[in-house]
C-alpha cells in the first residue's frame, strides 16, 4: 500500500535531483501528502495534480522518467570531467530508487490513501519503468544523448542572451537533396571529424541564393543528432555573444555547430571584430567540441563600395585587405554555384522521381526551364518549388 508520508519525506530529501521539486506536476503530487487537509481540499489537490499531468500526458511513469532524464543536475554536470566521490554515487542510487518508487504510484492507491475511492475522479496510467537502469545507461552514453535541455532538443537559437530550444525545427533530410553531392560531402566529412573529436575546420558555404547552403547545414544537424550533434543558430547582430556562448558549451560532452546564416559585413561593422577574434582563436582558444558553419552570398563576406577605396587613410589598402580576407579564416570554403542547364535538369528529373511526377522527361525539363525564367534563374530551390507545384497539381487532379 502507498505510504504517502514516507514517499513525500524521501522526495523532500532529494539532493541531486532537487530541481524536480520545482516541477509543476511533481510539486503538486507532494502537496497531496499533506495530512492536514479536509476532504474538500484533498479532492481539489488531486484534481489540480491531475490537470497538470494531463497537460503533458496521462502516463505518470513516463512523465517522471522524462523529468529525470532531462534534469540538469550537479552529478551530470560533473560526470566525465573528473572522478566523483563515493558520496555522489551513493546519493544518486538512493534518489533513483526513490524516483522509481514515485513513477510506480497508481491512481487507485492514491485515491485509497486519501479516502477518495467513492469520488468520481479520473485516474492515470502507470507502467513499469526502470528509471535507475535507464538513467545509468544514459549517462554512460552522454556524449551522444546529452543531458537536460540538450537531451530533449537538437536545434537552438539565441534569445535575449539565452540559448533557447527550437521545438519544431526544419525537418530537411540529406536524402531530400539532389545535386551538389561533392560540395555536400565535404561538409559531411568535416562534421564527422567534429563528432569523432578529430581536427576539423570552421566552414564557409558561399554561393547564389537558393543553392541549398542553409538547408545543407540544417539537414546535417538532423542527420547526426543521435550521434551527439547540436546546432545553435546565431544571427549576425548576436555575434558579440559568441564568446559567452562558447564558454557555456565548451565543457559539454556533445558536439556543436554554431550556425551563422547569410553572413556579410560592411566597413566599420562592429560585429566583424567579434567573429574575427573567434575564428583566429584569440578568444578563449578553440574548443574541440565546437565548429562554426556560416553561409553567405559573398565569397569575401564584406560589402565593398568605391567610396571605401577613397580617403586619406595611408593604410587603406591594408584595411581593405583585412576586411576582405575574413573568409580565408574559415579553414574550409565550399562554393555552391548556380547550376547550369544540365545540373538543373538533373535535379528536376531526380526530384520528379521522388515526388512521383508522371510526365515525359523532355516536357518536364522544358516546363522546368520556363519556370526558372519566371522565378529569376535556375537553382535547387527553384527546381524544388516547381516539382512541389506539379505534385500538388497532380494530386488535385486525382481527387
Amino acid at each position: 500500500m502507498l505510504n504517502f508520508e514516507e514517499l513525500s519525506h524521501k522526495l523532500f530529501s532529494l539532493v541531486i535531483f532537487r530541481n524536480l521539486l520545482n516541477d509543476d506536476v511533481i510539486k503538486s503530487f507532494t502537496e497531496l501528502a499533506d495530512e492536514q487537509k479536509s476532504e474538500k481540499e484533498e479532492v481539489y489537490l488531486y484534481a489540480d495534480f491531475l490537470s497538470k499531468l494531463f497537460a503533458e500526458t496521462d502516463n505518470f511513469s513516463k512523465y517522471v522518467l522524462n523529468a529525470v532524464l532531462e534534469d540538469e543536475n550537479a552529478y551530470i554536470l560533473k560526470y566525465g570531467h573528473k572522478k566523483l566521490g563515493s558520496h555522489y554515487d551513493e546519493a544518486l542510487n538512493m534518489e533513483l530508487d526513490t524516483l522509481n518508487e514515485l513513477a510506480a504510484v497508481r491512481s487507485d492507491d492514491v485515491k485509497k490513501s486519501l479516502r477518495l475511492e467513492n469520488e468520481s475522479l479520473p485516474g492515470w496510467t502507470t507502467e513499469k519503468a526502470d528509471i535507475k537502469s535507464i538513467y545509468l545507461s544514459r549517462i554512460k552514453n552522454i556524449s551522444k544523448t546529452g543531458y537536460g535541455i540538450w537531451a530533449k532538443y537538437h536545434v537552438f537559437i539565441i534569445k535575449n542572451g539565452d540559448i533557447v530550444p527550437v521545438k519544431y525545427p526544419d525537418t530537411q533530410k540529406l536524402s531530400d537533396f539532389s545535386g551538389y553531392e561533392r560540395e555536400r560531402s565535404e561538409v559531411i566529412d568535416n562534421t564527422k571529424a567534429l563528432l569523432k573529436g578529430e581536427p576539423c575546420n570552421n566552414v564557409l558555404l558561399y554561393g547564389d541564393a537558393g543553392s541549398g547552403k542553409s538547408s545543407t547545414v540544417k539537414a546535417i544537424a538532423n542527420e547526426f543528432k543521435d550521434d551527439g550533434l547540436r546546432l545553435i543558430e546565431v544571427k549576425k547582430n548576436q555575434l558579440y555573444s559568441l564568446p559567452d556562448i562558447m564558454d557555456r558549451i565548451s565543457g559539454n560532452p556533445l558536439k556543436f555547430i554554431i550556425f551563422i546564416d547569410d553572413l556579410s559585413f560592411t566597413k566599420n561593422d562592429e560585429d566583424f571584430g567579434a567573429l574575427k577574434a573567434i575564428l583566429e582563436g584569440s578568444v578563449n582558444g578553440r574548443a574541440k567540441n565546437i565548429a562554426i558553419y556560416a553561409t553567405s552570398n559573398r565569397r569575401h563576406l564584406v560589402k565593398e563600395s568605391f567610396a571605401d577605396r577613397d580617403g586619406d587613410d595611408v593604410h587603406i589598402q591594408d584595411t581593405m585587405q583585412e576586411l576582405t580576407s575574413l573568409s580565408a579564416r574559415f579553414g574550409l570554403q565550399i562554393t555552391f554555384s548556380r547550376p547550369d542547364k544540365n545540373l538543373y535538369s538533373g535535379i528536376v528529373v531526380e526530384l520528379a522521381k521522388k515526388y512521383g511526377i508522371n510526365m515525359p522527361e523532355d516536357k518536364l525539363i522544358m516546363k522546368a526551364e520556363a519556370h526558372a525564367l519566371r522565378a529569376g534563374g535556375r537553382s535547387p530551390r527553384t527546381a524544388r518549388q516547381f516539382i512541389e507545384y506539379l505534385a500538388y497539381k497532380q494530386d488535385a487532379e486525382k481527387e
